[in-house]
């Protein structure tokens, strides 16, 4: 399915694969709300999360109902679909894929649960013992005994159905105890879980929402007028007439019901937030522990223009990831910055494979210049970050045939070396350009006249964060936890430890 026209500037070309981010997540507890409307825009507003699958889960107290499917979240919507989902409880979820294949049987909020009660989670993040997991929902066993001393299957299902993702033994666990409350089977569940994690959940009457004890990934707190919001990014909030209360902090469950608002720490907290929301992952109009993101972006522009000055015209940027760093980069080298590169924000991976003549135009689907623009100047050309290579070559080149004088490369992260376990889906380690080849190489491979990366001390003091609390992993290969062997981990694992049975559920 297409991954649409979100801010992912990255998925230019054929084969090119830039970074991803895991999932968006969104949930309300308000009585007397449209609840399934507000998370569908709340969800739209968090689609450069993930652009693979949609779904929402209401509950009007007594049952929970799941609508979901692959595609955009307008595209999985409608008026009809949201009539259906009424209740005073929703949890949302938009889906880019890291652990289990895009499918429907992985789309989410997933549901689980046994006769006395039911849960429907959300999860943005990887987990990195999905597998330890697996085996913990296998030794178990699919039945549990009951009260009365009979045996009861459990209702979950989603292990059963195909579902190969990292979210389905987390909603299979919490069922093999019935005499358990939800908060307790949360509180005792969440510190078995390793890596990076946000998960909004609910069951009948309450919502719920944990995040890791790094943090890795955002999740925020907002309040209605008459109800509660938990979201992924601040953004969502406000698209929803939220006003942001706070963060949830690492390592703590917050749990929402008719009684108001109550917390507990169920883990230490070690706050290890991913810098790469910060470079590109978020929306700049989002705010992570203090800072606006677009802020940090232009700051790194910034310290780009100090760390790596050129001679040259206009600045510009690669639409749309590029365009606050290149704004930074023009406001202190005193350059002007222009559009050069206008960008066709509806051309995302079409049902309609291109023709070869079109394929090799390649970038054009997407990029076009402006020549008036580009003909004769030296050029500066921002962008946030050099995955492959193949998008920046292929622009490189364009730009030359556009008639620029010059093309001055500059990057507003450092070179990325190493692979993310924890919810961003970069290139293998022998496929990431940065792995193999010094920065004069890599200018040379991209046809630029210079390349420069933002160093990773202008990166972290750009986002107003101390060192020991971000995770730098893709670019220092210093990783904030152990990490399992490698046939443990990777986006298939769980896929090559299960095959579906003929009871396999789809959509019909």
């Amino acid at each position: 399915m297409p991954r649409g026209d979100g801010n992912l500037s990255h998925d230019l070309l054929p084969g090119e694969k830039g970074p991803q981010d895991a999932c968006g997540v969104f949930g309300v507890w308000a009585p007397g709300e449209d609840v399934a409307k507000l998370t569908y825009y709340g969800l739209y507003a968090l689609q450069h999360r993930g652009q693979e699958s949609a779904g929402i889960a209401t509950s009007n107290g007594r049952q929970i109902l799941v609508y979901k499917d692959m595609g955009l979240v307008s595209r999985v919507f409608d008026e009809r679909s949201l009539s259906t989902l009424r209740g005073h409880i929703a949890v949302g979820h938009c889906r880019y894929s890291t652990t289990g294949g895009s499918t429907w049987e992985n789309a989410q909020p997933t549901l689980g649960g046994h006769e006395t009660g039911t849960v429907a989670p959300a999860h943005n993040g990887n987990l990195i013992n999905s597998a330890e997991l697996r085996d913990l929902v296998e030794s178990h066993g699919d039945e549990i005994p009951g009260d009365d001393g009979k045996i009861r299957r459990i209702t979950d299902g989603e292990l059963r159905r195909g579902n190969t993702s990292d979210t389905a033994p987390v909603t299979a666990l919490p069922a093999h105890d019935e005499h358990q409350s939800l908060e307790d089977a949360a509180m005792e569940l969440l510190p078995k879980l390793r890596g990076a994690y946000c998960f909004v959940f609910m069951n009948e009457n309450t919502l719920y929402a944990a995040r890791d004890p790094r943090g890795l990934r955002p999740l925020v707190i907002g309040r209605l007028e008459r109800g509660w919001v938990v979201a992924s990014e601040t953004a969502a909030l406000d698209i929803v007439g939220a006003s942001f209360v706070r963060e949830i902090e690492p390592g703590e469950l917050v749990t929402i019901d008719e009684d108001g608002l109550r917390t507990q720490q169920f883990a230490e907290p070690t706050r290890k937030g991913c810098v790469f929301e910060y470079v590109y992952l978020a929306r700049p109009d989002t705010t992570i522990n203090g800072t606006t993101v677009h802020e940090a972006r232009v700051e790194m522009g910034r310290t780009l223009a100090r760390e790596h000055p050129a001679e040259a015209d206009p600045v510009i940027a690669t639409p749309e990831s590029g365009t606050p760093a290149a704004i930074g980069y023009a406001q202190e080298s005193g350059i002007p910055f222009g559009q050069g590169l206008v960008k066709n924000a509806y051309v995302g991976r079409t049902f309609i494979q291109p023709s070869q003549t079109i394929r090799q135009l390649g970038i054009r689907l997407k990029l076009n210049p402006l020549h008036h623009v580009i003909k004769g100047k030296r050029l500066i050309i921002v962008d946030d970050s050099i995955v492959r290579g193949n998008t920046q070559r292929a622009v490189v080149r364009m730009l030359r045939e556009a008639g620029a004088a010059e093309v001055h490369v500059r990057i507003s992260s450092p070179p990325i070396k190493w692979p993310c376990f924890f919810g961003i889906d970069f290139a293998t380690r022998a496929e990431l350009i940065a792995t193999g080849l010094g920065v004069d190489e890599i200018r040379n491979s991209l046809g630029a006249d210079s390349l420069g990366y933002i160093s990773e001390d202008g990166m972290i003091a750009a986002t107003d964060q101390s060192r020991d609390e971000l995770c730098t992993a893709c670019f220092s290969g210093t990783y904030p936890m152990e990490l399992p062997s490698e046939d443990r981990l990777g986006k298939s694992l769980l896929e090559l430890e299960f095959t579906p049975t003929e009871e396999a559920v789809r959509r019909p």
